[in-house]
Protein backbone atom coordinates (compact mmCIF):
# COMPACT_ATOMS: atom_id res chain seq x y z
CA UNK A 1 0.00 0.00 0.00
CA UNK A 2 1.47 3.19 -0.83
CA UNK A 3 0.51 5.52 1.87
CA UNK A 4 2.15 9.48 1.39
CA UNK A 5 2.06 11.51 4.37
CA UNK A 6 1.05 15.13 4.20
CA UNK A 7 1.31 16.36 7.65
CA UNK A 8 0.63 14.87 10.86
CA UNK A 9 -3.11 14.66 10.52
CA UNK A 10 -3.49 13.67 6.76
CA UNK A 11 -2.36 11.29 4.49
CA UNK A 12 -3.24 9.95 0.97
CA UNK A 13 -3.68 7.22 -1.29
CA UNK A 14 -4.14 5.61 -4.46
CA UNK A 15 -7.43 3.73 -4.66
CA UNK A 16 -7.71 1.32 -1.67
CA UNK A 17 -10.06 -1.51 -1.59
CA UNK A 18 -11.87 -2.98 1.38
CA UNK A 19 -9.70 -5.78 2.33
CA UNK A 20 -6.78 -3.26 2.81
CA UNK A 21 -8.91 -1.28 5.94
CA UNK A 22 -7.88 -3.80 8.35
CA UNK A 23 -4.51 -2.68 7.45
CA UNK A 24 -5.37 0.90 6.95
CA UNK A 25 -6.50 1.02 10.68
CA UNK A 26 -3.38 -0.92 12.03
CA UNK A 27 -1.13 1.99 10.62
CA UNK A 28 -3.52 4.47 12.82
CA UNK A 29 -5.94 5.62 11.13
CA UNK A 30 -9.34 6.78 12.31
CA UNK A 31 -11.27 8.25 9.32
CA UNK A 32 -10.92 7.60 5.80
CA UNK A 33 -12.80 9.68 3.19
CA UNK A 34 -12.43 8.80 -0.45
CA UNK A 35 -12.18 11.96 -3.17
CA UNK A 36 -13.34 9.38 -6.33
CA UNK A 37 -16.56 8.95 -7.91
CA UNK A 38 -18.11 5.76 -8.25
CA UNK A 39 -17.78 4.00 -11.74
CA UNK A 40 -14.69 6.31 -12.73
CA UNK A 41 -13.00 3.21 -14.26
CA UNK A 42 -13.92 -0.73 -14.54
CA UNK A 43 -13.05 -2.97 -11.56
CA UNK A 44 -13.10 -0.31 -8.93
CA UNK A 45 -14.32 -0.79 -5.30
CA UNK A 46 -17.83 1.53 -5.10
CA UNK A 47 -17.69 4.20 -2.25
CA UNK A 48 -20.88 1.59 -0.46
CA UNK A 49 -18.36 -1.21 -0.37
CA UNK A 50 -15.32 0.70 0.77
CA UNK A 51 -17.65 2.63 3.45
CA UNK A 52 -19.25 -0.54 5.12
CA UNK A 53 -16.03 -2.26 5.25
CA UNK A 54 -14.37 0.75 7.28
CA UNK A 55 -17.30 0.99 9.80
CA UNK A 56 -17.33 -2.33 10.12
CA UNK A 57 -13.96 -1.18 11.31
CA UNK A 58 -14.74 0.92 13.69
CA UNK A 59 -13.33 3.85 11.21
CA UNK A 60 -15.39 7.27 9.92
CA UNK A 61 -16.11 7.68 6.41
CA UNK A 62 -17.05 10.44 4.23
CA UNK A 63 -17.27 10.21 0.43
CA UNK A 64 -16.48 14.40 -1.54
CA UNK A 65 -15.70 13.32 -4.63
CA UNK A 66 -13.79 14.86 -7.31
CA UNK A 67 -14.49 13.85 -10.52
CA UNK A 68 -13.22 15.30 -14.28
CA UNK A 69 -14.75 18.56 -13.78
CA UNK A 70 -11.93 19.48 -11.07
CA UNK A 71 -12.32 20.84 -7.83
CA UNK A 72 -15.30 22.59 -7.24
CA UNK A 73 -16.13 25.03 -4.96
CA UNK A 74 -18.94 22.45 -3.29
CA UNK A 75 -16.12 19.85 -2.98
CA UNK A 76 -13.73 22.21 -1.00
CA UNK A 77 -16.39 23.21 1.33
CA UNK A 78 -17.76 19.65 1.75
CA UNK A 79 -13.54 18.70 1.86
CA UNK A 80 -13.43 21.28 5.13
CA UNK A 81 -17.08 19.65 6.98
CA UNK A 82 -15.96 16.47 6.32
CA UNK A 83 -12.27 17.48 7.82
CA UNK A 84 -13.83 19.50 10.95
CA UNK A 85 -15.86 16.21 11.52
CA UNK A 86 -12.87 13.16 11.18
CA UNK A 87 -10.80 11.61 13.88
CA UNK A 88 -7.48 12.29 13.27
CA UNK A 89 -5.45 10.93 11.59
CA UNK A 90 -7.21 10.84 7.92
CA UNK A 91 -6.49 8.78 4.97
CA UNK A 92 -7.76 10.18 1.81
CA UNK A 93 -7.66 8.45 -1.64
CA UNK A 94 -8.27 8.97 -4.99
CA UNK A 95 -6.94 7.18 -8.43
CA UNK A 96 -3.73 7.56 -7.69
CA UNK A 97 -3.90 10.58 -4.54
CA UNK A 98 -3.41 13.78 -6.19
CA UNK A 99 -7.17 15.16 -6.43
CA UNK A 100 -6.70 14.05 -2.54
CA UNK A 101 -3.30 15.75 -2.02
CA UNK A 102 -5.22 18.92 -3.30
CA UNK A 103 -8.65 18.77 -2.18
CA UNK A 104 -6.72 18.79 1.24
CA UNK A 105 -4.69 22.23 0.23
CA UNK A 106 -7.80 24.03 -1.06
CA UNK A 107 -9.17 22.83 2.45
CA UNK A 108 -6.39 24.30 4.34
CA UNK A 109 -7.03 27.76 2.54
CA UNK A 110 -10.27 28.21 2.71
CA UNK A 111 -10.40 27.12 6.32
CA UNK A 112 -7.45 30.21 6.72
Amino acid sequence: MNIRPIDEFYAVSPQITPDQIAEIKAAGFKSIVCNRPDGEEPGQPTFAEIKQAAEDAGLYFAHVPVGGMGLTPEAVTGMVDALDDMEKPVLAYCRSGARSTRIYEEAKRLRG
